[in-house]
């Protein structure tokens, strides 16, 4: 039988940091608030956009609220829109991954907290073809760790919640791993994106990877 395995996609697939990083500097600079060496941001990331610009204003002991937010929102957006393919690349060994999956017959599909525009632009751009469905943050639906996006990937995938096929959920944070653990799925954990590794097992992630290959193994 077909396996179904969704993965995150910043930390997971890409590394986009960078991106992330410039865009929030751009609108934190835009509004006369400091900004932040590109190598804070891992720890500021990882709950959308709305949390990233929070995070980056409260660690300046700024509040954060909601007008200075929305402000920040508007100049993050439409320059990340123009600029979140400039640095973002997959991780090394990712491509082929996805490739061998494919040639097994996996169904895939990417669950992200990251814009559904956004999300599926740089999908689109690093991926063409490759995801069966493809979810970001949309309006009015609640982000991870609800489980709601994961019910819309199976959904679309014309598959039941719970079924007899192997289902695997993919991520490199404590937030994908509440995800799955919420929708009721085996989680992976991967040790090569935003989150430290140590973080990852003194959390209790059962299954760590330290490079994309060894997903394999469990599928």
């Amino acid at each position: 039988m077909n396996k179904i395995i969704i993965f995150d996609l910043d930390g997971t697939l890409l590394n986009t940091i960078d991106d992330l990083g410039h865009a929030c500097n751009h609108a934190l600079s835009a509004c006369g608030y400091p900004v932040h060496p590109i190598e804070d941001y891992p720890r500021l990331v990882g709950n959308g956009v709305r949390k990233l610009i929070e995070r980056a204003l409260a660690a300046d002991g700024v509040k954060p609220e909601e007008e200075v937010v929305n402000r920040l929102m508007g100049d993050f957006v439409p320059y990340y829109n123009a600029h979140n393919c400039d640095y973002t690349r997959p991780y090394e060994g990712i491509p082929e991954l996805l490739a061998e999956l494919k040639s097994r017959g996996c169904r895939l599909a990417v669950a992200s907290n990251k814009y559904q525009a956004a999300t599926e632009r740089i999908v689109a751009h690093f991926f063409p073809g490759v995801f069966d469905a493809v979810y970001g943050e949309r309006e009015g639906i609640p982000r991870k760790p609800d489980p709601q996006i994961v019910k819309d990937i199976m959904a679309q995938l014309n598959e039941p919640m719970v079924n007899d096929r192997m289902v695997l959920y993919l991520g490199d944070s404590l937030v994908d791993r509440d995800t799955a653990a919420n929708a009721g799925w085996p989680f992976v954990a991967c040790s090569w994106g935003f989150v430290p590794r140590r973080t990852l097992v003194d959390a209790g992630c059962r299954h760590i990877i330290d490079q994309p290959g060894e997903l394999l193994h469990l599928v």
